[in-house]
């Protein structure tokens, strides 16, 4: 399960969660101490670049926020990142700098690299996206099983079991979710992969790979820009 790996996801040099991701192999193992360590990030956050409207909510000051957006303690919104109309940020969320938070979107305990996308109507919860991860309009991470048991990471040739009860999705740099898509509990799409719309997303899709269904995912070609 190589592929599931923090340094297999990530390239770190895209986040202030640096430090955190940094120290575990696994990048869910970073979820659990994600409240803490933004606390403490927060107070060393430099106060000319940052404002900070309520007690451990920490804006740059080129973040544009909504004023109907709701953000909770822990979070921190970083420089040129854009939180839109009626966003709920429940806590525990870092918006790295350049990312967009939409209309209507829920985050709760994850962290968004520089540059991820949750544009329309999704919900984040206990997840991570890479370095310009865009989920499609309407696309979901589903973190808690339908009988609540501990969430498993399944890979083509063995499992890995998290244990964590809340888990969502692992969403490699680059990757793209098509709209109205549910990454089920542990689902895991490595660097530049894809889902076509409307999936229902269980296990390890490969980096550079296009998830078309289950069963039916394919290498994706790119030419020597990186487009398909």
């Amino acid at each position: 399960m190589q592929a599931c790996r923090t340094e297999e996801l990530f390239d770190l040099s895209h986040t202030l969660a640096a430090p955190l991701l940094a120290r575990f192999p696994w990048p869910w193992q970073a979820l659990d101490d994600l409240a803490d360590f933004l606390l403490t990030l927060g107070e060393s956050l430099p106060a000319g670049e940052y404002d900070s409207p309520a007690p451990g909510v920490w804006v740059a000051k080129t973040a544009r926020v909504a004023p109907t957006a709701f953000l909770g303690a822990p979070c921190i919104v970083g420089p040129g990142a854009e939180v839109r109309h009626c966003a709920f940020i429940r806590g525990a969320a870092l918006v790295g700098a350049g990312a967009v938070v939409g209309n209507s979107v829920e985050l709760k305990n994850c962290i968004l690299f520089n540059g991820a996308q949750a544009p329309h109507f999704n919900y984040i919860g206990d997840s991570i996206l890479g370095h310009k991860a865009h989920l499609g309009a309407g696309a979901v991470t589903s973190n808690l099983k339908s009988d609540k048991s501990p969430v498993v990471i399944r890979g083509a040739e063995c499992q890995l079991a998290t244990g964590r009860k809340k888990l969502g999705a692992l969403v490699g740099d680059g990757a793209e979710v098509g709209c109205n898509s549910v990454l089920c509990p542990g689902a895991v799409l490595g660097k530049n992969s894809q889902v076509y719309p409307t999936s229902c997303v269980r296990g390890v899709v490969p980096a550079g790979h296009i998830f078309k269904g289950p069963g039916l995912v394919v290498k994706r070609i790119l030419d020597f820009e990186g487009r398909q």
